[in-house]
């Protein structure tokens, strides 16, 4: 293993001891003041279990979603990334994670660190977030938002970034990106919250941030071998299709477990997700069937997960009609960023993270502001349909910030990583693949039909695209 890995686990086992005897410290009372006020509510309760697994399969959905749009010798190491993000964040958000994000308020701008190792969670109610489910059910329900958010960024830096590095970079832009954002956005005290930003389940938090973030990661790392040159085409679409199911599928956790109860709030996020995710399915088809004469179905699937990022700010916010338009602009919105703006300006996003969750999310939040009422949530606003025309500054203010805090603190992050170890392969790796390199594994077994013996491939430059292979021979 790398020296220099060793060296970065060896300081992270010291944090860790040093932070032991905070984890392990009594629970004292730091909740004891709202648990009076609080009730659990079983149904709430299981509603919100079955919110959060829905919530944790949309990470492994995520993996085939990106796996099946990598090439053959890159789709072990692509699952990867977004599979080992339920490992580390698991991990980092019981430890800190959860304290930082909506621990109790420090200036505004982050929780402070009373909640370390869940000291003080506990199965009692916390009148602040939830008052009708247990605290510790809060916190896991939101730890799968923190799994996920990280895992978003691998699609702009695929089959380029070696693993080592990967790891690196989620465990400490999970620590000071999202963790932060997270507490200014949802956090008791937090200031955007304080100012009145809506986000019902992450527009900011989580598609702008992991968006922009991904875009400034791949800049800086620059394209793959061979980009714009060779073809890089997605090489198993089915799966591609089977992972943006899971994540429709999921998605209804996502937004209708936010709501935090099984109540109207919920409903309403749950009939908005599905049909604005539907109107950006057909918007993308068709704008796609215009602009390149055929439909397909790699452009229907990634509608629909532009339709889902566009809706998550505002499902608890705006009525089913609204969520049309919504979801129909956010599928045109993202083929153009996707098929157009990336294209003429000739950056590598390798699996258009930035251009379906940076550019939806954005569009998302923005109409939130246009497109809320009072009238679907009390606890939201009006937008600007409904006489509000405040809350799109509003809105214009969160989306400023988390692009800024986002862009700056990952060119930061990157900028550190790159002191101590590699953080992309080099050009014989990327020939050969990441799965082998990084990994020491492949994808795909394949065998003579007759023998049953493996074969064995000599590969050309293109290995990995739908025509790399130049002969086959038994191994």
């Amino acid at each position: 293993m790398n020296k220099k890995l060793w060296s970065i686990l060896g300081l992270f086992l010291v944090f860790m001891a040093v932070l032991a005897p905070v984890v392990f410290a009594d629970g004292g009372d730091t909740a004891e003041a709202v648990v009076e006020a609080a009730k659990i509510d079983t149904g709430d309760t299981a509603f919100i279990i079955v919110s959060a697994a829905l919530v944790m399969i949309m990470t492994p959905g995520l993996a085939l979603f990106y796996g099946g749009m990598a090439r053959t010798k890159n789709v072990l190491s692509t699952v990867m990334q977004s599979f080992i993000c339920l490992g580390i964040i698991s991990v980092q958000w019981v430890v800190i994670g959860y304290s930082l994000a909506f621990g109790p308020d420090i200036n505004h701008l982050i929780g402070s660190l009373d909640w370390v190792g869940l000291n003080g969670v506990t199965a009692e109610p916390n009148a602040d977030y939830a008052a009708t489910i247990p605290q510790l059910l809060f916190m896991v329900f939101q730890a799968m938002f923190a799994i996920i958010t990280p895992a978003l960024i691998s699609g702009a830096v695929a089959e380029r970034v070696k693993f080592p590095a990967f790891v690196m970079f989620v465990l400490l832009w999970s620590t000071f990106v999202y963790d932060p954002v997270a507490h200014w956005v949802w956090g008791v005290g937090g200031w955007l919250r304080e100012a009145g930003v809506l986000d019902f389940a992450g527009g900011t938090v989580v598609h702008i941030i992991s968006g922009v973030s991904g875009l400034v990661f791949a800049l800086m790392i620059g394209k793959r071998k061979g980009y714009g040159v060779e073809p890089m085409v997605p090489h198993h679409l089915p799966m591609t299709v089977l992972g943006a199911a899971l994540l429709w599928f999921g998605w209804f956790g996502f937004n209708a477990g936010s709501a935090l109860g099984a109540n109207g709030v919920a409903v309403n996020a749950f009939v908005t997700t599905h049909v604005a995710t539907a109107a950006a399915a057909v918007a993308w088809m068709i704008v796609e069937w215009m602009y390149h004469g055929k439909p397909t179905i790699l452009g229907a699937a990634s509608g629909a997960v532009a339709g889902l990022v566009a809706i998550t700010p505002g499902a608890g916010f705006v009525t089913a009609l609204s969520s049309i338009v919504i979801g129909a602009v956010g599928g045109v919105v993202c083929f153009f960023a996707v098929a157009v703006v990336k294209s003429k300006l000739g950056y590598d996003d390798s699996l258009d993270a930035f251009g379906v969750h940076g550019i939806g999310g954005t569009w998302g939040a923005i109409a939130t502001g246009i497109f809320a009422t009072t009238t679907v949530n009390s606890a939201g606003a009006d937008g600007l349909l409904y006489g509000n025309a405040g809350q799109v500054v509003k809105q214009l203010m969160g989306v400023g910030t988390s692009w800024v805090f986002a862009a700056v603190m990952t060119f930061i992050i990157v900028k550190l990583i790159g002191l101590f170890m590699q953080i992309t392969a080099d050009e014989e790796q990327e020939v050969q693949g990441m799965d082998l390199t990084e990994h020491g594994e492949r994808g795909y077994a394949y065998q003579d039909l007759i023998s049953g013996s493996p074969l064995k491939f000599e590969m050309g430059e293109n290995y990995g695209s739908t025509v790399d292979v130049k002969k086959t021979t038994l191994a």
